[in-house]
């Protein structure tokens, strides 16, 4: 973990020193001007791809108080994920800070300042570890130098100790608090002159803390907001309350591209607390983040414009909807079936899979079904927005703060210079805070009301009704086995609408970065192989959801691997391992995939040996291949997703009546260098239970382009009966790797492992999710 992989270089900077105040005390700002010419020529892969790349600025991520307080400013959201914590922990860790002594603090969004900001893609620790390292490393050198100075010794000669310098020849020793003025005079040194700790040296990054399958291993580093969380002082997006503030809810158009045909607010306008009504205009199509259009209900409190929006009475026109208004979710599902039993747009080849699969000793073909999904987080969509002299400000829970700010400077006719938002807590992302319409929608009833704050505010019927819809999904598989059961040829249909249909044109066919997440990125080492692309339009707004297209495609694929296994008469595991083929390093570009998520080929190929041992490593911890009673099984699933590797197993009873009990997931997981162990643990137990959720309970379908679903008794999420009794996490630590993601490899191979473990329970095979009902048949 100590090696730094960035080998840029910087020239020497100017000397800057800012003393600041922060809570009535004197800061330090360390400061410093990178230069980025080094950096951009990287810029194709990884964090310097990303809108604003990467800054290792000490000035803007650490500040030191005169009384020893060390403030970090985090650049990225907070959902959940523990982010805030791990940043600063990561930081910490390296300047040689106590955790007791440091604080968090959100950067304001600025990408051009604090870097890429867009919390997505579960990228914040791989791209800003190496980073906020360098800052924090330069941030310690230039106390230690302060501390040379003082004492008019060699630098060398002074030790970087607990949130301390000393100088071991003569006993003495300073604190970071006594050095903060002094440091600030001194040139930032260059990233070439940085030396990073060792890994004997950390005393937090890659250790284990928290509760490990059971036992507590140390109660430090705690969560930077725990306390506050628990006690219900931390800020999510709801809690903002400013003064003279108004409370707005928008009654939107129930199909995607209705507009108004005609409204009646009289009878709104007699509740008490309702002030006004103001329509906001309806989104063309393609609508990219822009709000969807209707009625916006302005009033005094929150429950007053509730209770004006149900007194409306709207004429919606679904003309300008089009196909939209006809979309009924079981009648698109046995189109797209049916386009399933056709050719497509060829994705991968290689070999010949008709000859494969006409000469085949035995044949094996299935088809899979994902419905559309809400991201529902537990905190619905909000946003405070406030209008004056040319300039607005807004508090919002968003996962891309960036597209925030241009949202609301495209909605208010303002530069984006003018325009401030403040980035609070989350209440849960998963994706759907990446799309900051209701940013936008805050902003334009605000623009009406000049000086006063606006909260607008998203009822859980607004949430799932009116979501960026995870993709509705169908894949069709065959396969050719020989004699032995070996596969021998391999084709796999895919059709889901794009999310390339938000903001262009719909393709109706899953552009590069959508096939690249599992489709023809598959490992399996099979002679011949064909991947096809069949059209499917889009009917609603789709978006990213956790793990995005990796759900249906790895769904599918692990669902039909055990299908062939149970065809071969062969255990799973064991075929498993024989479709990897031998241990090797596949180049994303020698299958078709350009994309590999962002990040660098060489250093991010996709290594079936590391597939290999999150399959051994989960299937051992679960006891595979022991005997189970009548009723119960062990089901397998693994992914490569996010550069990082999944495999998971679960013990799972199905009773007589059809319900589900799972005794246990054991969870194998192998992201490269681990920062944070209990995080990374936190998120796997977290997309475990998700993941039971989308296979069990979750579905959003349509009737005449209208959502069926609107709150928690009809969009079903995973309650507490439904967890794993036990949850056991395994981590593989590889620490000469590349660090991989975290937040969302651990959710594809939750559903299709389930379904494989209820089949070996059953003999019941699921090829449609959710499970729902189909087990009480």
């Amino acid at each position: 973990m100590s090696d730094s992989r960035n080998t840029l270089l910087l020239a020497n900077v100017s000397r800057r020193g800012v003393l600041k105040g922060i809570a009535g005390v004197s800061a330090l700002l360390l400061a410093a001007r990178w230069d980025m010419s080094m950096a951009n020529q990287q810029a194709q892969f990884g964090a310097g791809a990303m809108p604003g790349g990467w800054v290792d600025d000490p000035n803007l991520f650490i500040q030191i108080d005169t009384d020893g307080r060390v403030t970090f400013i985090n650049n990225r959201a907070e959902m959940g994920q523990g982010i805030r914590t791990s940043l600063a922990m990561v930081a910490a860790d390296e300047l040689g800070a106590q955790w007791e002594q440091v604080r968090v603090q959100q950067a304001p969004a600025d990408q051009e300042k604090y870097g890429n900001q867009n919390t997505d893609g579960s990228r914040s620790m791989r791209h800003w570890y190496d980073p906020i390292r360098r800052a924090a490393a330069a941030a310690r050198l230039m106390l230690q130098q302060a501390a040379a100075q003082r004492w008019e010794v060699p630098v060398w000669e002074v030790h970087a100790d607990l949130h301390k310098m000393t100088h071991p020849a003569t006993g003495r020793e300073l604190g970071f608090g006594e050095l903060a003025e002094a440091a600030r005079e001194l040139d930032v040194p260059g990233r070439n002159d940085l030396v990073l700790k060792s890994d004997s040296e950390l005393r937090f990054v890659g250790k284990e803390s928290g509760w490990v399958n059971g036992e507590l291993t140390s109660s430090s580093p705690k969560a930077s907001d725990g306390e506050d969380i628990v006690s219900g002082k931390a800020i999510f997006g709801a809690d903002v309350a400013l003064d003279d503030m108004l409370y707005a809810v928008v009654a939107r158009p129930p199909v995607y591209g209705a507009t108004i045909q005609s409204v009646d607010d009289s009878e709104t306008l007699k509740v008490p607390g309702v002030q006004r009504t103001m329509r906001i205009d309806t989104a063309t199509q393609p609508a990219a983040f822009n709000p969807l259009g209707g009625i916006a209900v302005i009033a005094s409190n929150t429950w007053a414009a509730i209770e004006g929006r149900k007194a409306l009475n709207i004429e919606w026109d679904t003309a300008a909807a089009g196909d939209n208004a006809d979309y009924r979710s079981k009648a698109y599902r046995k189109a797209l079936e049916q386009a399933a039993q056709s050719s497509g747009k060829v994705i991968r080849q290689s070999g010949d899979v008709e000859a494969a699969l006409s000469n085949a000793d035995r044949r094996v073909a299935a088809t899979y079904y994902m419905p559309h999904m809400a991201q529902a987080p537990m905190e619905p969509p909000v946003a405070i927005v406030r209008v004056q002299d040319g300039k607005a400000e807004a508090w919002a829970p968003v996962q891309h703060p960036r597209a925030a700010r241009e949202g609301m400077a495209s909605v208010l006719g303002l530069e984006l210079e003018n325009v401030t938002v403040h980035q609070t807590l989350l209440g849960g992302g998963f994706g759907r805070k990446s799309k900051p319409d209701f940013v936008s929608e805050a902003a334009w009833v605000a623009q009406a009301f000049e000086g006063r704050p606006v909260k607008l505010q998203w009822t859980r019927e607004d949430d799932v009704q009116h979501a960026f819809f995870h993709a509705v999904s169908v894949d069709h598989l065959e396969a050719s086995l020989d004699a032995d059961g070996n596969a021998t040829g391999w084709l796999h249909r895919t059709l889901s609408p794009s999310i390339a249909s938000l903001f262009a044109p719909d393709p109706e066919h899953k552009q590069a970065f959508e096939l690249g997440m599992g489709l023809n990125t598959m490992p399996f080492d099979i002679p011949s192989v064909r991947l096809e692309n069949p059209p499917a339009p889009a009917h609603v707004r789709i978006g990213w959801f956790r793990a995005v297209y990796n759900l249906p495609h790895a769904w599918a694929i692990q669902s039909f691997a055990h299908e062939m296994a149970v065809a071969a008469g062969r255990d799973h595991k064991e075929y498993a391992l024989a479709l990897l083929g031998p241990d090797r390093k596949i180049d994303n570009l020698t299958l078709g995939d350009g994309w590999n998520y962002g990040e660098n080929p060489d250093l991010y190929p996709i290594d079936t040996a590391r597939l290999r041992r999150v399959i051994e490593r989960a299937t051992e911890q679960a006891g595979w291949g022991r005997d189970m009673p009548e009723g119960r099984g062990l089901g397998l699933a693994f992914h490569h997703s996010f550069v990082s590797y999944t495999a998971i197993v679960f013990d799972v009873e199905v009773d007589s009546e059809g319900s589900v009990i799972i005794h246990q997931a054991d969870i194998a997981f192998d992201c490269g260098p681990q920062a944070n162990p209990e995080r990374i643990r936190s998120q796997l137990e977290g997309a475990c239970v998700m993941g039971i959720g989308i296979a069990l309970k979750s579905e959003v379908t349509f009737e005449d382009g209208v959502a069926q679903q609107s709150n928690f008794d009809k969009y079903l999420i995973p309650r507490m009966p439904d967890a794993p009794k036990v949850v056991r996490v395994h981590l593989i630590d590889n620490p000469g790797d590349a660090m991989g993601g975290v937040g969302e490899p651990g959710l594809p191979p939750v559903a299709p492992a389930l379904c494989n473990a209820i089949y070996a329970a059953t003999g019941k095979r699921i090829r449609r999710l959710p499970v729902a009902g189909q087990l009480s048949t």
